[in-house]
């Protein structure tokens, strides 16, 4: 499968280490130095703004998808020329995974987990078969990843479950990781 697209769930803040907003902007200009079309939750600010002007940067392809409830209180990012206008949430992150062919989190906060726990839970029931990958910028979600394996070890979860989604520690390792799920066109 050719990964032309990828879906980033991030925060609406940029939180207190700059590493998060410099690994959000290099994962844009990584991705629009690959070529591969950003799909996003449409804002301007926080890890989004960020991520989306990076690959505005680089001339690369960005889509937004933004609930009308944010856009009317002035969130939608100005430059991106591809917004998707939408009724609810749900249409939003219905949209946004149909637009795209992987899912990457950044760090973010109650509605990124949301999104990423939304996605897993998609690709467990078998709604889709799409990459997903957590990006643990310093360590953000290894709290996370210790409750699945927490789930997992009470029998909650399958270990088949772990297996759904990739953990990168690095823009570099993410970017390995789309690479390894390009396959040719057949």
């Amino acid at each position: 499968m050719k990964i032309d697209s990828v879906c980033v769930f991030c925060g609406s803040n940029i939180g207190n280490d700059p590493q998060f907003s410099s690994s959000a902007q290099d994962l844009g200009h990584r991705l629009a130095e690959s070529g591969i079309r950003l799909v996003f939750g449409g804002g301007h600010i926080g890890l989004m703004g960020v991520v989306a002007d990076a690959v505005l940067e680089k001339d690369g392809d960005v889509t937004g998808v933004i609930p009308a409830s944010l856009e009317e209180r002035e969130l939608a990012h100005p430059g991106v020329k591809e917004m998707h206008i939408v009724e609810s949430m749900h249409i939003r992150k219905a949209l946004m995974a149909e637009l795209s062919d992987a899912f990457v989190a950044l760090p973010g906060g109650l509605g990124t987990f949301e999104e990423l726990c939304e996605i897993m839970t998609w690709a467990q029931l078998g709604i889709h078969q799409k990459p997903i990958i957590i990006l643990n910028v310093n360590e953000y979600y290894s709290s996370l990843l210790n409750l699945i394996d927490h789930a997992i070890e009470k029998e909650f979860m399958s270990q088949k479950h772990r297996e759904l989604f990739h953990v990168a520690e690095s823009v570099d390792d993410l970017m390995q990781i789309l690479k390894n799920r390009i396959q040719p066109d057949t």
